[in-house]
């Protein structure tokens, strides 16, 4: 008889300490870093949240597989066993390995991409858009309208406004418009899945005017188990074969290994194409390394070849979404206002609603992001103002899960914690910048606080 508790479906075999700091230790460590917490020492954090990239654990299978990594410059059997792990699941005939996805990024777009290019997604994320940008295309978002309502519910509300694409398109020019990427899930808008109409929709388009689709795969087995879930006639699909079906729409996608791979280091590129292939094989062994390595070693393809299988175990997946459910259900209840329906890897927060009285010019989700770390050891990452720029349609801070890392009490202290947060908000103030890069400034910038604080 199924229970109504859902437990780990795993157990702990190994344990790393974290050491706790005081609020007073906490409010130094964020003022010399700027107010950043990316140049925050990840010893002085609690439970981080920044990213759920590369921060999980690996199973005894990974670990295992490590010892069989092959070193070999050229031709490993390493490779080997990626490639038709990749094959079996994504069905691409070339596969590219990176070091992670942000490589594959800035080789796809190198290779198809040029000056004024306009390249549509549903929603790009922060190194997707900043190497679509480096080689001077556009990218452009195009969202479902309620994507940018936080509270409403939509069981795929990460889809692309295909409407919208295709007047893109029209307005554009085919021939300005080198590829259409979708997504999935949809992190910056909220970590919400795209449906499987929506990609053959999307597909559609891009197949009367010749247009290739890529796919941005990085939570790919989330989005499969979203589709089961939540999409009719999907019911009875195992996450494997609506995975093989998302990609059976697609001509190619980039993947970051650390999400959905379940590895700490990672990424590929894959294509049908013959002649793009070659090509981004070439600018590969010029900056990553030799096609069957790619800037990795053997034993993190071994850990990528096992990972990627175990991310689509549904016990694993119904585990992952219903503790990530956890969390964004607990706050809500509370009154925190967060984006509707809770997504696959992570809680987000609208800033915007938590802190109405700090406008988006001073950049309300890095004051919350700085408040909840201040007040009990906690990292996030803002996405909005600062990570996105005039791009920005909401200022939201995300609670990102790594995978297999924290047990529920970790939660309910971050529960605890963000009410905490909640109760006092109204003297949480707004930041400047004091300094910022040209291309993703949130890794580097620094803040002042425009009113001055104390623990």
């Amino acid at each position: 008889m199924p229970t109504k508790t859902i437990i780990e479906p795993f157990r702990i075999k190994s344990v790393e300490p974290i050491r706790r700091t005081t609020a007073e230790e906490r409010l130094q460590l964020i003022e010399e870093a700027g107010y950043n917490l990316f140049a925050v020492p990840a010893d002085a954090i609690l439970v981080d949240l920044l990213t759920d990239s590369g921060t999980g654990a690996m199973s005894t299978a990974q670990w295992a597989a490590l010892m069989r990594g092959d070193e070999s410059y050229a031709g490993s059997p390493s490779f080997t066993r990626f490639r038709e792990s990749v094959q079996a699941i994504f069905g691409f005939r070339h596969v590219i390995p990176t070091h992670q996805g942000r490589a594959a990024e800035r080789i796809l777009f190198s290779v198809m991409c040029k000056r004024g290019d306009v390249v549509p997604n549903n929603t790009h994320f922060d190194t997707t858009r900043a190497n679509c940008e480096f080689v001077g295309a556009e990218a452009v978002d195009l969202p479902v309208p309620e994507a940018a309502e936080p509270a409403r519910v939509l069981p795929f509300k990460g889809n692309m406004d295909v409407g919208r694409l295709e007047r893109l398109i029209e307005r554009t020019g085919r021939e300005r418009v080198p590829l259409v990427m979708l997504t999935v899930t949809n992190n910056s808008g909220g970590g919400q899945p795209v449906s499987m109409e929506n990609i053959r929709a999307v597909k559609a388009v891009c197949q009367r005017y010749e247009i290739p689709l890529y796919l941005d795969a990085c939570r790919y087995a989330e989005n499969a188990y979203f589709i089961k879930m939540r999409e009719p006639g999907y019911a009875d699909r195992s996450p494997r074969e609506i995975a093989q079906e998302m990609f059976s729409h697609a001509d190619g996608c980039t993947m970051s290994a650390k999400k959905d791979g379940l590895a700490n280091i990672g990424g590929f590129l894959c294509t049908n194409d013959d002649s793009l292939a070659r090509q981004e094989e070439n600018l590969l062994i010029l900056t990553e390394g030799f096609p069957t390595y790619g800037g990795l070693a053997g034993r993190d393809l071994e850990a990528i070849a096992v990972g990627l299988n175990e991310a689509l175990e549904e016990d694993y997946l119904n585990y992952r979404i219903a503790s990530t459910a956890y969390l964004g259900d607990h706050i809500a209840r509370s009154g925190v206002p967060i984006v509707q329906p809770p997504g696959g890897h992570a809680i987000y927060i609208d800033a915007r609603s938590f802190l109405p009285h700090v406008p988006p010019e001073q950049f309300p989700g890095v004051a919350l992001a700085v408040e909840l770390y201040v007040a009990g050891g906690i990292r996030s990452c803002e996405i909005g103002t600062l990570m996105l720029g005039k791009h920005a349609k909401m200022d939201l801070v995300r609670l990102a899960i790594p995978r297999r890392t924290y047990t529920q009490s970790h939660i309910d202290y971050v529960v605890e914690i963000i009410l905490e947060v909640l109760a006092r908000r109204q003297q949480i103030g707004g930041l400047e910048l004091a300094y910022e890069a040209p291309f993703l400034r949130h890794f580097t910038a620094r803040f002042r606080p425009l009113v001055a604080r104390t623990v």
